[in-house]
């Protein structure tokens, strides 16, 4: 399975106003300047086009494609492409914002930035999505660049679609500009260790947390919502380094053992049998789904999709550590509960931030036309991640507050540093 940068599916509740939300609470925090306040909640740039494409028919169809840049104060804005038909600019704008707090939290030289298209991709040939990934980079030539911003694969997207994207903005360069996206296939650019980069840092953030609340990583038990490219190397790289997997789901619903699930085997019957867990034997079906989430498990990892742990089921939930593999996972209105509850939250803007951190070291090792190994790509990952997990955990325990709290101070404060020395008055 390929790379994708996790993004919310549905948007259940606002998602802008929802980051907005916990972005106020760490102003405040930090007594942020009003001046750059408003400079930091507000999006550089937000670019929508509209794109006809023939389809296979011979019918015209046109679709509607967004590109929203929050900033690149830290340097040229990163952030995916997705295609489903939900896309919407409010959540496009959340997503670019996530993106900037996270390139930050994590001290990579990247703004943020998102993208998106209204369309069915499972709907679509491959000739049709070809056409319009190739539409939507002449739209967006004079927004793309390995110096301006640079798109990554999000939810229906991945290195085929980028390797077009790549081809498209270097024709109209009239030079092969690998640079431009990240994602790419390992024989156009792309770099070793990336297809499992985000499960990684959801791994070394999930030690790192249970180190602090002296947890036995041979003695927890985990369970894992959503088993698509993260929860599924998350499971996996949790299990190599003794935590035993008691519960995973995807799409087919969610399965328990109690004695540990065999991932290595779940990943194989997954990839076996269209890419689903319908009909895996090596763990009970749940009756429901969501009861997952309130397992007595000592981590829980939502890697699926956003505001899966809101009011409705937070008093519910058991586990003493949630690491948030997907952006967005729990609603804003349940930080409260959590909190209440002592269970520790590492946010998505770091959990998941592993992904971003390896697409960081594919445009390096493109501009500097050489490849490192994934031993490096791995270790140099390793360090980069459990570097920003203590510094976001330093400055919880300087300023007493949530996990969620401080990865936005930290990221803010980056930002709002690198602005003023910038000379953004």
């Amino acid at each position: 399975m390929g790379y994708i940068e996790p993004a919310p599916i549905k948007d259940k509740s606002n998602p802008f106003e929802s980051m907005m939300s916990r972005f106020n609470i760490a102003a405040e925090v930090l007594g942020l300047d009003e001046q750059v306040y408003n400079v930091l909640k507000s999006p550089s740039k937000q670019v929508s086009v509209s794109l006809p494409i023939t389809m296979d028919d011979g019918s015209i169809q046109v679709f509607e494609g967004h590109r929203v840049i929050h900033s690149n104060i830290l340097g040229p804005s990163k952030g995916g492409v997705r295609y489903a038909m939900d896309v919407h600019l409010d959540e496009v704008k959340a997503l670019a914002a996530w993106m900037t707090w996270k390139c930050a939290v994590v001290d990579i030289p990247y703004g943020g930035a998102k993208g998106g298209i209204r369309c069915n991709p499972r709907a679509m040939s491959a000739g049709e999505i070809e056409r319009l990934t190739r539409a939507y980079t002449q739209a967006m030539t004079g927004v793309f660049g390995p110096d301006r911003d640079i798109p990554a694969p999000d939810m229906g997207t991945g290195p085929r679609e980028m390797a077009w994207l790549m081809d498209e903005y270097s024709r109209s360069m009239g030079t092969t500009v690998n640079a431009v996206v990240t994602g790419k296939p390992l024989v156009l650019g792309g770099s070793l260790g990336r297809v499992e980069a985000t499960g990684r840092g959801v791994m070394v953030s999930a030690l790192a947390a249970m180190e602090k609340l002296k947890i036995n990583p041979y003695h927890a038990t985990i369970a894992v919502q959503g088993f698509g490219n993260v929860g599924s190397f998350a499971a996996l790289l949790l299990e190599e380094r003794g935590c035993t997997v008691v519960s995973i789901s995807d799409i087919s619903g969610a399965y328990y053992n109690e004695k540990g699930i065999d991932i290595k085997k779940a990943i194989e019957y997954r990839d076996g049998n269209k890419g689903t867990l319908e009909g895996f034997t090596g763990a009970t079906l749940m009756d429901k789904p969501e009861d997952l989430l309130t397992l007595d498990v000592d981590v829980l990892v939502p890697a699926a999709v956003e505001d899966v742990i809101h009011l409705g089921n937070v008093d519910q939930v058991k586990a003493k550590l949630i690491v948030e593999g997907a952006n967005g996972p729990t609603s804003a209105e349940a930080d409260k509960i959590i909190n209440e509850k002592g269970i520790m939250a590492v946010p998505d803007i770091l959990a998941n931030a592993g992904g971003v951190t390896v697409s960081y070291f594919e445009w390096v090792q493109n501009r500097l036309g050489y490849k490192w190994t994934r031993e490096r790509v791995n270790r140099r990952s390793d360090r980069i991640m459990k570097d920003a997990f203590d510094k976001v955990y330093n400055a919880s325990q300087k300023y007493d507050i949530p996990m969620r709290i401080a990865a936005y101070v930290v990221a803010i404060e980056k930002v709002a540093e690198t602005y003023k020395f910038r000379g953004g008055f």
